[in-house]
């Protein structure tokens, strides 16, 4: 990065912040702090969904996730718009009319204070470890790419995000969340336009596409029933489905995007604008990595995309082993340019031989790029994420122009920004609401709650901060912050669930039946290998089994359940 890169990446970064504090420069009451005024309309509700859900993992990752296996991880998606239609049906309306801060205040009028409680403290655990993955993610690429200090870093990503939160709450939040994501999308859009125009020049995007099909880049759709597979079209349409319905229904962080809204109408359309822009975004972003790939078919790759690990390696000492890897890398590469171009220009009987002799090739620098991650292991710099996760921003700082990389870099900070201050005002608000008040100090002033709530945002983005700071991830970035949500999102919704279809189910059945189901996963998802985002489905079914059991037996004499 140059001078050029710098400018755009601060004035970028700093200037929707400012621009937020001078709207919200104010001192709301706990309505407003909470859930913003009537000036927050649906476009910005619908944006701010959406920048909600696409952190700095959605544009680090999965460009990276489509490089190395395909765009298959699309299917992770297909679940989502009629999870948003059965939330605009079901949800919204009932969190409007009861004019809840929480979605978690809905169960304690439902059931009892205790689920209340269960449902919050879930909330709270895995999005506050979430928080910090959301810092961290870039911060660990970024800093190792760019040289920057670590803990640097993290706080650049975290410090001012906390600053701005605390100050102007919801509305806050809302009002930079719009424009930030407009930022990501540009700067997204641009960088998919540069990489196709980095192409060959006698290579079409047809052929482009073409090739990367018979490459293995484009199966979009695998139909396969194995449970222990992680991307299929079962596995995304049920379990995506459970996954976004919890995320969307029950997860403060989304719940208190929507409430925002000056009216119910405006909360579906905002839900709704997402239900028909998120697969087209995400397969655009995976359609990105797989032209990154592609660009990387002609123009060589590094070896290793984490480069800063595997210099660390070579002053250890490996590098003979690293070179000769090096050399058969190169030599690989060649081979297979030569065959590719060879593809491109041959006869369709020739072209199918070829295209074999490709993927022979391409299986080859797989397996060379296996050994240098062993190797690196070995010399104990492995790297603390997948090398995927480092391909689109290598990508970005090599072959893009100057400015343009300030602003893509600009782009990952903004995503971060947007996604953690409305994790962090999702956080500090369920605790205020649904433990500070209730448990601690039920009758004290409004302003004394807007304070409470100030600090406990702020407390809430020092934890994400530490989290970040002695985090340690041992998967693509994208997936581990799936498989910490499926893990717990299944049980949340199924509190959810029960309180919206099972009428007959009171309070102490679904508090237990949450707690065996939650247990259950956790069992499941230390001792076996089953594809992560069907425990999504296994929690939420789980809960309401268990809770309906529970019901008909230790707790039927229980009596009869708050009315709605």
């Amino acid at each position: 990065m140059n001078r050029i890169d710098y400018i755009v990446l601060i004035a970028t970064i700093l200037a929707i912040p400012l621009y937020g504090l001078w709207r919200t420069w104010k001192h709301p009451n706990l309505r407003e702090y909470l859930k913003g005024d009537k000036t927050i309309r649906w476009g910005t509700i619908g944006l701010s969904v959406l920048a909600t859900q696409a952190g700095p993992i959605t544009f680090l990752s999965m460009p990276g996730q489509a490089y190395e296996s395909g765009i298959g991880f699309i299917q992770n998606y297909f679940g989502q718009p009629f999870a948003l239609i059965v939330v605009c049906v079901v949800f919204v309306p009932i969190y409007q009319r009861l004019k809840v801060y929480t979605a978690y205040e809905y169960l304690g009028q439902r059931f009892d204070g205790k689920t209340r409680y269960l449902g919050a403290f879930l909330f709270l655990i895995q999005r506050g470890l979430a928080a910090g993955i959301t810092i961290y993610a870039p911060a660990i690429i970024l800093s190792a790419l760019l040289g920057w200090d670590l803990n640097l870093t993290i706080w650049l990503a975290g410090g001012f995000v906390i600053v701005y939160t605390v100050v102007g709450g919801t509305k806050i939040v809302s009002l930079t969340q719009r424009y930030q994501i407009l930022v990501i999308l540009f700067g997204m859009a641009l960088a998919f336009g540069i990489a196709v125009y980095r192409l060959p020049a006698d290579l079409t995007f047809t052929n482009a596409l073409s090739l990367a099909g018979k490459m293995g880049k484009l199966q979009a759709v695998d139909f396969s029933v194995d449970p222990s597979r992680r991307y299929t079209f079962w596995s995304g349409l049920l379990g995506g489905f459970f996954l976004s319905l919890s995320y969307f229904g029950a997860d403060q962080s989304q719940v208190q995007r929507y409430l925002a809204g000056n009216s119910l109408r405006a909360s579906r359309i905002g839900l709704l604008f997402n239900a028909i822009i998120k697969v087209p975004m995400q397969f655009l972003i995976l359609l990105l990595g797989a032209m990154v790939f592609l660009f990387y078919q002609f123009e060589q790759p590094p070896m290793f995309f984490n480069q800063p690990t595997y210099q660390r390696a070579i002053e250890r000492g490996y590098g003979p082993q690293l070179t000769a890897l090096q050399t058969q890398f190169d030599e690989v590469f060649t081979r297979k340019r030569d065959t590719i171009q060879a593809v491109a220009t041959a006869a369709p009987g020739d072209a199918s031989a070829l295209t074999a002799q490709v993927r022979e090739f391409d299986a080859e620098t797989r397996k060379i790029r296996d050994d240098t991650r062993k190797i690196l292991e070995q010399s104990g710099a492995s790297p603390k994420s997948k090398d995927s996760d480092y391909v689109f921003i290598t990508f970005v700082i090599n072959h893009l122009p100057h400015g343009v990389v300030g602003l893509l870099v600009a782009v990952i900070f903004c995503a971060t920004m947007s996604a953690t201050s409305a994790v962090l005002n999702a956080l500090g608000s369920t605790t205020a609401v649904d433990f500070y008040r209730p448990l601690l100090n039920p009758k004290a002033s409004d302003h004394h709650y807007v304070v409470a709530t100030k600090w406990l945002t702020a407390a809430w983005g020092l934890v994400a901060i530490a989290v970040a700071s002695f985090a340690s991830l041992v998967e693509n970035l994208i997936e581990a912050g799936n498989i910490l949500a499926s893990v717990f999102y299944g049980s949340i919704l199924g509190l959810f669930l029960v309180a919206f279809f099972l009428p007959s189910v009171r309070g102490s059945a679904v508090f237990f039946g949450a707690i065996l189901a939650q247990t259950l996963v956790l069992v499941l998802f230390f001792t076996t290998n089953i594809g992560y985002l069907w425990y999504n489905f296994i929690g939420c079914t789980a809960v309401l089994v268990f809770a309906w059991l529970l019901q008909q037996t230790l707790f039927r004499n229980d009596q009869p359940a708050a009315t709605q």
